[in-house]
């Protein structure tokens, strides 16, 4: 694979030849990756992968028209031929007055952070065999496991490269771990299936293959028995497993493109109480080891630190250059860039900030609720804010955990959840989108 700089420099060739070839302005991103990854079920082997992938997209601009093309294929010939159906493709295209690269004075030129993404330490096949071992073997032998999906230990490394034709290079490369174990408790109709997995940058950083192992047994047979939950409104608990698809609505609803579209449930309401005061949504895209750190952004601004939800109320919106053109605003630093196309927008790492009770603490008045660890489905609705998903998860009876429950859905809207949101004080730091144990009053169960 190549090194950050050889891939840099792949990317600047593909710029050059474009503009050789006729392009007015011009951008190339280059990817590759490679993996590796065992996975064994009831002790054997299972299955082997091993895949590598290379490829380059270009962008060109003819005036304010554009078009985006890859290719898989880096031969100089090829890359010729890429750059001048990319032109005539261009020339073709609708006009698009917002279309066009992040301002030149606003391009970050480095130094940047040092990340540590790269775990120079590299695990052999028989390595990462004995880890999924370990880890289903663990699973297994929970009291309750009756069947196994399989285990899979995994390691991989991938360089990234972005050039602009108005003068920004630069690339960074990144390693990925991970272990998963799936498993099935109960027989017959009473059957259940769940899960654990943690991936990481660093080997270093994951709990041991027994650990997620024994956490995968324990909670298939936790939710065996699982019965039905009465109808009714209801406060919900959400589990740390869950709770950060809260936040990740919230951030859709934030990016320039929903905003510029107006089809957003929050237009309209930057700078109003969302959420409860002191409620805290921060991004730091700079955590060292941070699952979605990275130096600068897919148009080659520099990525910052910055509190998204401050005392409860959004900051601002996510922007690309595009998107901040049509709303008369700068870009933030948020566009992102995975193959051909134009950018879209994405986020580093984020946190919402916990809170000052335990999650016992946060049910101990809960007469009669639920605490929902798996959602199914995506009956979301980015306009309105109208939630609606299917769930499963344990009752909570006198503020307590009671028995397990399925096949209920919960409802409610963004709006008035976020407004009724709780957060409690176990935060935990492995996740791309961090939010501990949330509670939120008054929505809906539709059960028997």
């Amino acid at each position: 694979m190549l090194t950050p700089d050889q891939a840099r420099d792949r990317a600047l060739d593909l710029v050059d030849r474009a503009r050789r070839a006729g392009a007015d302005a011009a951008d190339a991103v280059y990817g590759a990756s490679s993996s590796e990854g065992i996975q064994v079920r009831l002790g054997k082997l299972e299955d082997v992968e091993r895949s590598e992938s290379e490829h380059i997209a270009l962008r060109v601009f003819s005036g304010t028209r554009s078009a985006s093309i890859g290719s898989s294929d880096l031969s100089p010939a090829a890359l010729d031929e890429l750059a001048a159906r990319a032109i005539d493709m261009a020339r073709a295209a609708p006009e698009d007055a917002y279309a066009g690269f992040a301002p030149a004075e606003l391009l970050t030129r480095g130094p940047w952070p040092e990340l540590d993404l790269i775990d120079s330490a590299e695990p052999a096949p028989a390595a990462l065999r004995a880890m999924a071992e370990e880890a289903e073997e663990a699973a297994r032998a929970v009291a309750g496991v009756t069947n196994s999906d399989g285990a899979t230990a995994s390691a991989g490394l991938g360089v990234f490269a972005l050039a602009t034709s108005h003068g920004f290079s630069g690339a960074y490369g990144s390693t990925n771990h991970s272990i998963s174990a799936s498993v099935v408790g109960g027989e017959g109709s009473g059957k259940q299936r769940d899960n654990a997995w943690r991936s990481a940058h660093h080997g270093a950083d994951l709990p041991s293959p027994a650990e997620i192992g024994r956490l995968a047994g324990e909670r298939t047979v936790a939710k065996l028995g699982s019965g039905k939950m009465k109808s009714g409104a209801m406060p919900v608990v959400f589990d740390p497993r869950v709770s950060a698809t809260l936040v990740g609505h919230l951030l859709g609803a934030i990016t320039g493109n929903a905003i510029a579209r107006r089809s957003s449930f929050l237009l309209d309401k930057l700078g109003e109480q969302i959420f409860a005061p002191g409620i805290l949504i921060a991004e730091d895209p700079h955590a060292p080891r941070g699952l979605r750190s990275r130096p600068f952004d897919g148009e080659g601004l520099a990525t910052r630190a910055r509190n998204i939800v401050e005392d409860g109320r959004v900051t601002g919106w996510l922007l690309d250059s595009a998107s901040a053109r049509q709303l008369g605003g700068v870009p933030t630093g948020h566009a992102a860039r995975s193959g051909g196309g134009a950018p879209g927008v994405t986020t580093g790492n984020i946190h919402l900030a916990a809170g000052a009770l335990s999650p016992a603490e946060l049910m101990a008045d809960i007469a009669d609720g639920v605490y929902v660890t798996e959602l199914i489905g995506q009956g979301v609705n980015g306009v309105t804010g109208d939630y609606s998903r299917g769930a499963a998860g344990f009752r909570i009876v006198g503020g307590q955990l009671a028995g397990p429950i399925a096949e209920f859905t919960i409802a409610g809207n963004l709006l008035r959840m976020f407004a009724q949101m709780t957060a409690a004080s176990d935060l935990e730091w492995y996740r791309a989108i961090n939010v501990p144990t949330l509670r939120v009053d008054g929505m809906t169960i539709a059960g028997d």
